[in-house]
């Protein structure tokens, strides 16, 4: 067996609802990470080891964290999932190996029990928190999902090694806390709710509530078949791809800790489905997500991706860009990768693939690689909706290559129409106004910034075309060669309207961006408007763009950001946009894009 040998808590002769379970799912999984492998399949995802040496190597710094006057973790203004770290620590403290100073350490014992008790001490009559963020918004009370699941999991872990008064306290806190997540927040299928599930079947599991199982058990069913069969879980419309993992991760734990093989199906959907919008460099492809923009960064996954092949062959690609780029995974991938994951035989992926033009089952979304480039397009639109989370689906178009990593798209926000692929009508008809915590997110008068309907020509050069209101826009995205890609902008223009194109190209803010005009400077907060005749082309971290006639640059143009109350956000959440103007006289333009060699 590669890897680490690790087994549950054998501290105490005494067995609680569910510990032995637990254990032997673990073990379970690392007899079939054994047979599998030995099953002559050509490649085999171990992690074991690595995730034992992640573990440990971050307890010193977890632990040097916490307060001992109050048993709070974490640096600067404290908020409840500060604690979360509870849990990789339960995990060291937990796992039996030669290579693990920390198995059964008493002093780790003595923080995580302190870490709990610092949870109990914050929550009110109901269980629930202050939901606080570290800029120190408040956003009402909460039993904060990720800190419940990773408390009982830490309870599960820890329990017959506590004193008796310490594990009544934590008891009766944690049956507080799942009887009401059980009875008020298990109403719908949402990220949040599936992620209370998953921690209230633990909870049944150590707390001898098998009806609490039970309950969980049958909102998971709700989860599975609430699964779109391209493999993702809709908010609204279309995928919501960075919760998705929530959804995977919450399924995961689940499984291992129930076997409930019905849940199998859509963890493997979801795999393939992130398999396909994954970047080369291992970032999130974030063109089809309703949720989030474009965050760069290799994303590992997490343990729902372990239980089956494909899944599993995901999760070694992104464990290869890991190792290349010397990172390693978090203390909290780590305990659960040990604890709930399942080692074994990996299928192929599509990021073993340089020619590939793939399309989702529902035909809304494609990815077509060529060589070095990736492109995405997305055909999922909708009208504009209220709700601060949902983005307007307005930016269908991104643009990648393996030597500049993300180039063009970014992904969606609200109140920022230059971030629209199209606009047809006055832009100023919608901005984001300072300060409002509370604003309008529909234009003040006739702007369209999200289409009415949308449709992906899927043969080369592929494309979408666009309807806003009587307008029909179209872009077709070509790879040259491996350094060179066009880009084709088109409308009708008889709606009467402006009609203007963008290109939201990801900013480095520190690198050089220049222009034909003149040399290169870093780029900086400092905001920008330069029309065509003071460009001619742009050029900004290893790439260079031309700017037709009549177009203008700006940036920073900012998204509206919905984690913050006012929706503020800062210039590296910006794009540096294109602005290309089309009407009667100019229906289209046609710019190209070119890597440096």
């Amino acid at each position: 067996m590669s890897g680490a040998q690790v087994v549950g808590c054998r501290s105490s002769t005494r067995d609680y609802p569910g510990r032995r379970e637990l254990e032997t799912a673990l073990c379970l999984s690392l007899i079939a990470a054994v047979q599998l492998g030995a099953d002559g399949a050509s490649e085999h995802l171990s992690f074991n080891q690595a995730a034992l040496k992640a573990l440990i190597d971050a307890v010193p710094g977890i632990l040097k964290s916490q307060d001992p006057a109050t048993g709070r973790f974490g640096t600067g203004l404290w908020i409840c999932s500060d604690q979360n770290v509870i849990y990789p620590l339960a995990a060291a403290w937990a796992i039996e190996s030669k290579d693990n100073p920390y198995y059964h350490d008493p002093s780790l014992l003595k923080a995580i029990v302190a870490g709990g008790d610092a949870l109990i001490a914050d929550a009110d009559a109901d269980g629930a928190w202050v939901f606080r963020k570290k800029d120190n918004s408040t956003w009402g009370m909460i039993r904060m999902p990720w800190t419940y699941s990773r408390w009982i999991r830490a309870f599960s872990l820890i329990r017959d090694a506590m004193s008796p008064d310490d594990r009544e306290r934590w008891e009766k806190a944690l049956t507080l806390g799942y009887a009401n997540i059980m009875a008020r927040d298990l109403n719908r299928v949402h990220n949040i709710p599936c992620h209370h599930a998953m921690g209230l079947y633990c909870a049944g599991k150590t707390l001898g509530k098998p009806d609490w199982c039970e309950f969980a058990k049958q909102f998971m069913a709700r989860v599975v078949a609430a699964q779109d069969p391209a493999g993702f879980w809709t908010e609204h419309v279309g995928p919501v791809v960075r919760y998705n993992f929530v959804y995977i991760d919450a399924l995961g734990h689940y499984y291992a800790m129930s076997g409930d093989q019905s849940v199998l199906p859509a963890l493997e959907r979801s795999a393939m489905f992130h398999s396909m919008f994954t970047y080369p460099d291992g970032s999130v492809v974030e063109t089809v997500d309703e949720r989030n923009p474009y965050q760069g960064g290799i994303h590992l996954g997490n343990v729902g991706f372990t239980f089956t092949a494909q899944g599993r062959g995901h999760i070694a690609n992104q464990l290869a860009l890991l190792n290349k780029a010397g990172r390693r995974m978090s203390a909290d991938e780590a305990a659960s990768f040990l604890l709930f994951g399942r080692e074994g035989s990996v299928s192929p992926t599509p990021a073993d693939a340089s020619d590939r033009l793939d399309v989702t089952p529902d035909g809304r979304a494609l990815v077509c690689r060529k060589g070095p480039w990736f492109v995405c397009i997305s055909a999922y639109h909708c009208p504009v909706y209220a709700n601060r989370w949902i983005q307007d689906r307005q930016n269908f178009v991104s643009v990648y290559h393996d030597r500049c990593g993300l180039i063009l798209g970014g992904g969606n926000t609200k109140l920022q129409p230059l971030w629209s692929t199209f606009t047809v009508g006055d832009v100023s008809l919608l901005a984001h106004k300072p300060g409002d915590e509370n604003p309008k997110f529909t234009p003040d008068g006739e702007l369209y910034h999200v289409p009415d309907a949308a449709g992906l020509k899927r043969d080369e050069p592929v494309g979408i075309g666009l309807t806003y209101g009587k307008e029909r826009c179209s872009v077709q995205v070509e790879p040259v060669d491996e350094c060179t890609l066009k880009i084709s902008l088109r409308a009708t223009a008889r709606s009467g309207l402006p009609v203007e194109a963008h290109l939201t190209l990801i900013p480095h803010i520190g690198r050089p961006f220049g222009t034909a005009l003149s040399p290169g400077t870093k780029l900086d907060a400092k905001p920008f408007t330069l029309d065509a005749a003071q460009t001619g082309w742009i050029e900004h971290a290893g790439w260079r763009l031309t700017t037709p006639e009549g177009s203008r640059v700006v940036w920073p143009v900012l998204p509206h950001d919905p984690y913050k109350k006012d929706g503020s956000a800062e210039p590296a959440q910006g794009r540096i946009v294109v602005a290309v103007p089309l009407s009667a006289a100019c229906r289209s333009a046609e710019l190209t894009l070119v890597v440096a060699r």
